[in-house]
């Protein structure tokens, strides 16, 4: 018989397990923190917006508190990196060991008969991307820009010539890898020349073995997770998390249980402690690993989260770049956040409070946090517009 677990047990395991159960210790942040912080999460995932601040440096601050940038840049496009970027569930940084796991991958998209995109154009174009794969090879480090028509040529990431297209077909089936990046643009280089011999030299695992893997990190980083979690985590079939969700229970590294409130079964490393409380107090990205699955959000918090620049601007409820709260257990209140680095100023745009939190236990922690999240990033005020029903009583914390 599965053990049932409460909505209140599942969000404490789920918390510990992403290193926001307790608060961001204060201790400056090096490589090895990044290092250990990406290893518990699994990956850390990319995204090119900058309101506040580019999405990738929110997680460890979230969990390690201030840093500078130049910390996770060196880990991931360093003279020795120790992560490495390819697709997770979207564009993602992972511990650069995990490379082998996404071979099976890689190989797949080299193959693909999809009838549209990337594949389509592979499969249409292979002779040119030969091409340049030889010009990579011969010239070393490119951008998409490099290989633009002449009167077309100019530097961004958003550049997608044939020529671009080529770069991302060679990096999807991982000929080519991430050097650096300039600004938020990739520079591409051979996978050789990028990862190290001693992770190359690593045997392929089969793709029941790497997707095993997969799985079981998945599980180590969300706590406690359902099958569709677990499959999309790191962009699984169902059908293939499924089975190898059988075969990890059969091996005593996983375990099922009831979560109350949840439709399906959950999965939870086995031997996992429950913690007693959940004490940290946090700002999270749009894209934070604890939030970026919308359903799995919904279902442990409550929270409905949209991002709003998607939306339009009549449809948007709570703001164009909005960063949920979590303080304890809980998603606490929504802050809707942009630098105006000119006026040397964090711009709370609308702040708003979720049903079931109290405004006498959530002001002092939020306007802590936002002072904590300004300081970060060098500026030295917090002006809060007067829109949401937290606005006004939070903009009195800052007169």
């Amino acid at each position: 018989m599965s053990r049932t677990l409460s909505a209140s047990q599942a969000r404490r395991i789920v918390l510990a397990a992403q290193g926001l159960a307790a608060p961001a210790p204060e201790k400056p942040v090096t490589r090895r923190a990044v290092r250990t912080l990406a290893e518990r999460l699994g990956f850390i995932q990319l995204d090119s917006v900058n309101v506040f601040v580019r999405a990738h440096y929110m997680p460890l601050y979230a969990r390690l508190g201030g840093h500078p940038a130049s910390v996770l840049d060196e880990e991931a496009w360093g003279k020795r990196p120790g992560l490495f970027e390819f697709w997770g569930h979207a564009a993602s940084l992972m511990p650069i060991h995990m490379q082998p796991l996404f071979r099976w991958k890689m190989e797949r998209a080299r193959t693909s008969q999809r009838a549209s995109g990337l594949p389509k154009f592979g499969r249409e174009n292979r002779a040119y991307i030969d091409e340049v794969l030889a010009e990579v090879r011969r010239r070393g480090p490119v951008t998409g820009g490099d290989f633009a028509p002449e009167e077309r040529r100019q530097p961004g990431w958003w550049n997608w010539s044939e020529g671009k297209s080529a770069l991302e077909w060679l990096f999807w089936a991982g000929l080519i890898t991430t050097r650096t990046r300039r600004g938020f643009e990739r520079v591409y280089d051979l996978t050789e020349r990028v990862i190290p011999a001693r992770i190359l030299d690593i045997p392929t695992p089969s793709v029941a073995d790497a997707q095993r893997e997969l799985v079981r990190v998945s599980a180590q980083a969300m706590g406690v997770a359902t099958l569709a979690d677990l499959a999309d985590n790191f962009s699984l079939l169902q059908s293939d998390a499924r089975a190898r969700v059988r075969e990890l229970i059969e091996a005593g590294t996983l375990e099922e249980v009831r979560v109350e409130g949840w439709r399906t079964p959950g999965y939870l490393a086995a031997g996992v402690k429950l913690p007693r409380r959940a004490s940290g107090a946090a700002l999270l990205a749009p894209f934070d690993n604890l939030i970026w699955r919308r359903e799995r959000t919904e279902r442990l918090f409550g929270l409905r989260y949209r991002i709003g620049i998607y939306t339009p601007a009549a449809q948007r409820e709570h703001g164009y770049y909005v960063y949920p709260f979590l303080l304890g257990e809980k998603i606490a209140a929504r802050v809707d956040l942009k630098a105006d680095r000119k006026a040397g100023a964090l711009l709370v745009q609308a702040a708003h409070l979720e049903p079931g939190s109290r405004e006498d236990e959530v002001l002092a922690p939020l306007a802590e946090a936002l002072a904590r999240a300004a300081a970060w990033q060098g500026l030295g005020e917090v002006t809060v517009a007067k829109k949401g029903g937290l606005a006004t009583a939070l903009s009195r914390k800052f007169d």
